[in-house]
């Protein structure tokens, strides 16, 4: 098997010691967001394996929505990004 190799690394190690490779991160063009798979854009963007201008058009996000998403695990982690959860978090 072939492997192109892409801009930027193709492995890298999160604080905790786990990695995450590209092939961690959501499909391209998904259109379905579960708070899993922001928080995987997200750590792939902060932690330098993909930048924030390749997950913006990737996924076609907004920078304001990537910016609510990143606030929102700095605050609450991964269960600030749950929709059922919004209201909940929103009074605290």
């Amino acid at each position: 098997m072939f492997l192109r190799k892409g801009p930027g690394p193709r492995v890298v190690t999160l604080p905790d010691g786990s990695q995450i490779t590209r092939a961690d991160l959501p499909p391209r063009g998904t259109t379905r967001w579960v708070a899993r798979r922001k928080a995987m854009v997200v750590m792939g963007v902060e932690s330098g394996l993909i930048t924030l201008n390749e997950a913006i058009e990737w996924y076609d996000l907004s920078e304001e929505e990537y910016a609510g998403w990143a606030s929102a695990i700095s605050a609450h982690g991964t269960d600030g990004l749950k929709t059922t959860l919004i209201q909940q978090f929103r009074q605290s």
